[in-house]
């Protein structure tokens, strides 16, 4: 090899060196780089984790705060509940906001509202009110049924309120009834069968009423009236009315205005049903049935007479539709009960409740005769429970017919001759027995003068057409009247069924006043001048009360004024010669 050889080929290995040491110099160097570059990313991230745990940090601690506060608000509102709650339970007082019938009772104690509301009540109720319908009118008044209010069970609801339920729930009642309010209200009661009663009465009294077809037995004929059209209470709307009215009552508008109130009647026109005249058929139709008793137990069963259309069915319906008249008549067929009541003999009434006799002047034969036509007409008079005696439809008219002649009667103030006189009589021997029987006197009435036969205070006047002597059977059992007239005595005895008890009765007339009688002289021209002759004997007037004693064993159970009678003074009349 060449030196130039050589040469160049040094050169070359020192440019290869070089270039290897180029190589390794820069290699640490990227090494380096790369190095530098990793820290700095690492901060970034640091600085981003930094940062967003600082944010969160944050947020954290906010929640943390709305806790703490909302725990707080929590904590106070339930600490304020509960003192709002404690401090209403321990009050006395019904809560505000609280009203009853719309009238306000906050803050009141149960005993003030209870006042508070009976007085409110009771000028609501204290209102009249007129029912009516045109000219018609009718008074009503709230006590009338019975109209009231449970007051002791609403003022115990209003008290209740906010102090019955939970703490929560107690408060929540409280701030809703003290800013919405709450009203009890409290529905009236009442006498359902009195105010249904005053409504009948309405009903049947309003003027204009239809007429229904009705009818009535007479004189062995059957009379038909076919009814008129007329108007019909609308009784519903009428019970409605009245009871709205006393329910939309307002106390405070009442003493503002405290006018009656006006409830119109309200009606509808009706038209009269059609007679049917099966129905009336089936009604009437009997069987003859004798009157016959049951001892054990006793019962009396009185006689019912046999009634029939004397004309058939047919016939009956003819008339009806083929006749304009605003009644029709129907002949009847009468069968009479072969026994009546009053035939049954005094083994049907065992016992002998009571008698009672006066005494009479057996020779004046025309009053002696009237009492025996009265006492006769009465005597056998069966009377069932509760059924009334009428001493004028028993006797009926007086009249010549009737064999009633002329004897003495008071008229005017004179004794003078009428007819049928002495009668009084019977209808007093009859009210003492009647006394004695301890039944039930419904209409009587003194004589103006006091009488011979009996003592003032246990008389009875009648007239036929004006005067009556009525009484009951106010026994268990039926009773039967025996009357005899005769020798002098009129008698009456009442006989029946022996109750369970019996009172001794006892009729006891105590004289009050005594009034002194007047004496009148009447000029007689047919007497010598001077000469003075007794027309009319006076006596004196009396006021008398009359009592009645019931005993039971010998003892007095009870004493009552039967009754206050006056009797006037009857004046002597002397006639004296001119």
């Amino acid at each position: 090899m060449s030196s130039e050889e050589n040469e160049q080929s040094e050169q070359k290995n020192k440019e290869i060196l070089e270039i290897e040491k180029k190589v390794n110099n820069s290699k640490p160097k990227k090494e380096e780089k790369i190095e530098n570059k990793i820290p700095s990313q690492q901060n970034t991230m640091e600085k981003s984790e930094k940062k967003e745990n600082k944010i969160n940090k944050k947020s954290t601690n906010k929640r943390l705060w709305i806790i703490i506060i909302i725990s707080a608000v929590l904590i106070i509102g339930l600490m304020f509940s509960t003192a709002f709650a404690l401090l209403n339970l321990g009050k006395k007082t019904i809560a505000k906001g609280v009203s009853i019938r719309g009238i306000d009772v906050s803050n009141l104690t149960p005993e003030e509202a209870t006042n508070k509301i009976n007085e409110a009540i009771n000028i609501e109720l204290s209102l009249k009110m007129d029912l009516i319908y045109e000219d018609y009118q009718v008074d009503f008044d709230a006590n009338q049924i019975q109209y009231s209010y449970a007051i002791t069970d609403a003022i115990k609801q209003a008290y209740s309120i906010g102090k019955s339920g939970n703490i929560i729930m107690n408060n929540y009642t409280l701030l809703l009834t003290a800013f919405v309010g709450k009203n009890i209200d409290i529905n009236g009661t009442y006498n359902e069968d009195s105010l249904n009663g005053i409504i009948e009465d309405v009903s049947s009294k309003i003027p204009g009423l239809v007429v229904q077809a009705n009818y009535y037995i007479e004189n062995n004929e059957l009379i038909i009236n076919k009814g008129k059209s007329g108007i019909a209470v609308k009784k519903d709307e009428l019970k409605n009315s009245i009871l709205q009215n006393l329910k939309n009552r307002n106390a405070l508008e009442i003493m503002q205005d405290s006018s009656t109130q006006v409830v119109q009647i309200q009606v509808e026109n009706v038209e009269p049903e059609n007679i049917d005249l099966e129905k009336v058929y089936n009604e009437i139709h009997t069987e003859p049935k004798d009157a016959y008793y049951i001892a054990e137990p006793f019962q009396l069963f009185p006689e019912e007479n046999g009634v029939d259309f004397a004309i058939t069915m047919e016939e009956a319906k003819a008339k009806i539709s083929t006749e304009t008249a605003e009644e029709y008549v129907i002949p009847l067929k009468i069968t009479p009960a072969t026994k009546t009541i009053d035939s049954i003999g005094t083994e049907a009434f065992p016992y002998l409740i009571s008698s009672y006799s006066t005494k009479y002047d057996a020779s004046n034969t025309n009053r002696s005769g009237n009492l025996k036509i009265a006492a006769d007409k009465i005597n056998g008079t069966v009377l069932m429970p509760g059924e009334e005696f009428s001493y004028n439809e028993v006797v009926g008219k007086r009249t010549i017919e009737e064999g009633y002649t002329n004897a003495k009667i008071y008229e005017n103030g004179q004794v003078v001759d009428g007819l049928a006189g002495g009668i009084c009589q019977i209808s007093s021997t009859l009210y003492n027995a009647v006394l004695l029987a301890n039944l039930e006197v419904t209409q009587r009435r003194n004589h103006s003068y006091t009488t011979t036969y009996v003592p003032a205070g246990r008389d009875a006047t009648v007239v036929y057409g004006t005067q009556d002597f009525k009484f009951k059977n106010s026994r268990t059992y039926p009773i039967k009247i025996e009357a005899n007239v005769a020798n002098g005595i009129a008698e009456f005895k009442v006989h029946g069924i022996k109750e369970e008890v019996e009172y001794e009765i006892k009729i006891i007339p105590v004289t009050t006043q005594t009034i002194p009688y007047q004496t009148e002289y009447v000029p007689d021209p047919t007497l010598a001048q001077g000469q003075q002759v007794v027309k009319q004997a006076g006596h004196s007037g009396y006021k008398v009360t009359t009592y009645i004693e019931k005993r039971l064993a010998g003892a007095v159970i009870s004493k009552d004024v039967l009754s206050n009678d006056t009797y006037k003074a009857m004046k002597t009349i002397i006639n004296v010669g001119q």
